[in-house]
């Protein structure tokens, strides 16, 4: 093993520390503040239930061409990938939206 091999495995190690204590570190904090944990699991649950919309819009065709070696891609794994497209760009368009309106709302002010 060289030097770089062992320098991408302790990056790799701090990366998955730096997720680590941004997930928990919140929740630990969030004990004191129970409402607070309600505030998120409402967000999460909303993200979902907009991801589980957009999956079941998104359509499930996949070109020949990308059916076969290297890409290998199913219809499940191409209906999941356009849900999460979908779900992406309407996220997108929502902070766009809340940014206008803040905006605004900030020059009526």
């Amino acid at each position: 093993m060289d030097s770089y091999d062992i320098m991408l495995y302790v990056s790799y190690a701090l990366i998955g520390f730096g997720v680590l204590f941004a997930v928990v570190m919140p929740l630990i904090k969030s004990i004191d503040n129970p409402k607070s944990l309600l505030k998120i699991g409402v967000g999460v649950i909303g993200v979902a239930v907009l991801f589980f919309v957009a999956y079941s819009i998104s359509g499930d065709e996949v070109l020949p061409k990308y059916a076969v070696e290297p890409f290998n891609l199913t219809p499940g794994a191409s209906k999941a990938v356009g849900g999460i497209l979908l779900t992406t760009y309407i996220l997108f368009a929502l902070s766009l939206v809340g940014i206008v309106y803040t905006e605004l709302s900030k020059i009526i002010k």
